[in-house]
């Protein structure tokens, strides 16, 4: 073995570790590099503004905003999507499993329970973008209130071109003007006790939206003998601004406890046994845009006392007693506000009952068809056997004949042998 010099083997070492030394630094320095894209990536957090409003507003609003909360949820507010609705928690921050809207957005097209429930499904990157912001802590804007497409279109249009709507004769008030004309009231200490004793009768009476005094509830007490109690606890609640009495077997009577919440802006009543005389104590309700008389005894006389609300909107009196001369006064009134009569039902009506006279006139002539096929097949089966007789009649004619003289024959020779 050859003995190799020191100061080779001196130099070997020395290259060794420089290049050592390279390797090294050259895996610092791309780490060093790297580090700003991980920790971006780390940070790339769900945009709210730009990925989770925008399905927010155009899919789900419409059926849980101001106008209308299916299952009693909202997704108009941070307050009210994180309270959930009747059934269960929408979204639990941070719990992907446990917030009911993923649940729902992820369910196969036609489920009863699929959200949204009208037009196609989210898409996969929707489905995700949702769940990756739960996950994240579904951070929501302070003090952002979400409102829908609808709403949107609706202030967008002038007067007069949206047909059937409140807003097709009067301009919709401007973001933020809402509720000028109503008073503000404090939380006193009797508001807070009505409020307090409605949720133990299982009442919920919450913030319209985040940051606002303003009220809304639906009346519907667990335990039904408890209505009029509840009812009468409504005086005491005047930042009102939506309630909902609707199906409660109502008394005239009963809508004295909300006669002095001339902060109401909208009032269902539909489906009620109420009369002329319930409408007497609503004459102080002013503020009132939007009314529901839907299926109730109301007649021309009580549309008198809706003539002093000048801010009335929305009018809905199918099914009700009011007659056509009716409706025509208080629109001079009102002129702009829309009265529902349910003209658009009157005519499903009617095109219902022409299809279902039309079929019964088909029907009519199947059975006509058929009785002239059956009797044209009984004529046919006549004339056959009758062919079939006349066919049958010579060979039995011949027959008799044959048997006649066969019997004359007979004769003779009986006569021939007595001779």
């Amino acid at each position: 073995m050859l003995a190799i010099p020191h100061a080779l083997r001196l130099n070997f070492q020395i290259t060794r570790s420089l290049e050592f030394r390279m390797k090294k630094a050259v895996l610092l320095f791309a780490a060093v590099l790297a580090a700003p894209v991980l920790q971006c990536r780390a940070d790339d957090k769900v945009d709210f503004a730009k990925s989770i409003q925008p399905i927010l507003e155009k899919r789900c609003i419409e059926c849980h905003g101001t106008k209308k909360q299916k299952g009693d949820l909202r997704l108009d507010s941070k307050d009210a999507a994180l309270k959930g609705g009747k059934d269960a928690k929408a979204i639990v921050p941070g719990k992907t499993g446990e917030s009911d809207m993923v649940r729902r957005v992820s369910l196969p097209p036609g489920d009863d329970d699929i959200m949204p429930p009208k037009g196609d499904p989210l898409t996969k990157d929707q489905i995700e973008s949702i769940k990756k912001w739960i996950t994240e802590g579904a951070d929501w804007p302070q003090g952002l209130v979400l409102g829908g497409e609808s709403e949107k279109k609706e202030e967008s249009k002038p007067a007069g071109t949206s047909k059937g709507t409140a807003s097709s004769t009067k301009k919709r008030k401007p973001a933020g003007q809402e509720f000028a004309n109503l008073s503000a009231t404090k939380d006193t200490a009797a508001e807070q006790e009505a409020i307090k004793k409605l949720g133990a009768l299982g009442i919920s009476v919450r913030p319209i939206a985040q940051n606002l005094q303003w009220k809304e509830a639906t009346i519907r007490p667990t335990d039904t003998n408890k209505t009029s109690e509840a009812i009468a606890l409504l005086k005491d609640v005047p930042s009102l601004v939506d309630l909902n009495l609707a199906k409660l077997n109502l008394k005239d009577d009963d809508l004295k406890n909300i006669s002095n919440l001339s902060n109401l802006q909208r009032l269902h009543l539909e489906n009620n046994p109420i009369s002329d005389a319930a409408l007497a104590h609503l004459k102080g309700l002013t503020n009132l845009e939007y009314l529901n008389l839907y299926n109730t005894q109301v007649g021309d006389e009580g549309l008198e006392n809706l003539k002093v609300m000048n801010n009335l909107m929305a009018l809905y009196l199918w099914q009700s007693k009011v007659t056509d001369e009716g409706a025509a006064k208080l629109k001079k009134a009102l002129p702009d506000a829309m009265i529902n009569r349910g003209e658009e039902l009157k005519l499903m009506a009617k095109v219902e009952e022409k299809n279902s006279d039309e079929k019964k006139d088909a029907k009519a002539e199947d059975k006509k068809d058929d009785a002239k096929k059956e009797k044209k097949d009984n004529k046919a089966e006549v004339k056959k056997d009758e062919k079939k007789e006349a066919a049958e009649k010579p060979a039995e004619a011949k027959k008799d004949d044959k048997d006649s003289k066969k019997e004359e024959k007979k004769s003779d020779d009986k006569k021939s042998r007595r001779r």
